[in-house]
């Protein structure tokens, strides 16, 4: 059973071209990032309401939560994208981008679960973006 070669022709095409590969690469990148901040979405809400007292207890509640199962799911998805987008491209500038994980996550942890951002909060979520900015804008010479 081998890999189709018809179907990984867009991947192969891309490849080909740099400027493709790299813009190809930080989509799916940034895709991962949206993925993982689901997954971290859903495992904060798996965690809620369990209360074990045992170690054979919290591994039972672990494994028993639908919710924590979709976001371990969404964290196999994640990274088996990251791969793809590592072959394609270039890892100091795919790497970062990942770092905008935490912005999806403190956005969300808002809109969900009602958590506040305070200005310190704020401002390293900016310096996170900027940082992924900059190294955007680095790649480019």
């Amino acid at each position: 059973m081998g890999y189709d070669r018809k179907r990984l022709s867009f991947l192969d095409k891309a490849k080909a071209d740099p400027v493709k590969a790299r813009l190809f690469s930080i989509c799916l990148v940034f895709v991962c990032t949206l993925l993982g901040a689901a997954a971290q979405i859903l495992m904060k809400g798996g965690t809620q309401g369990q209360a074990a007292d045992t170690p054979l207890a919290l591994f039972l509640e672990i494994f028993s939560s639908p919710q924590l199962f979709a976001g371990y799911a969404l964290y196999g998805i994640s990274t088996m994208l990251l791969v793809v987008a590592l072959k394609y491209g270039e890892l100091s500038i795919l790497y970062p981008v990942i770092g905008l994980t935490y912005v999806w996550v403190c956005g969300l942890s808002v809109l969900i679960y009602g958590e506040r951002l305070n200005p310190w909060k704020i401002l390293g979520l900016c310096t996170v973006v900027a940082g992924v900015a900059i190294l955007g804008r680095a790649s480019r010479k």
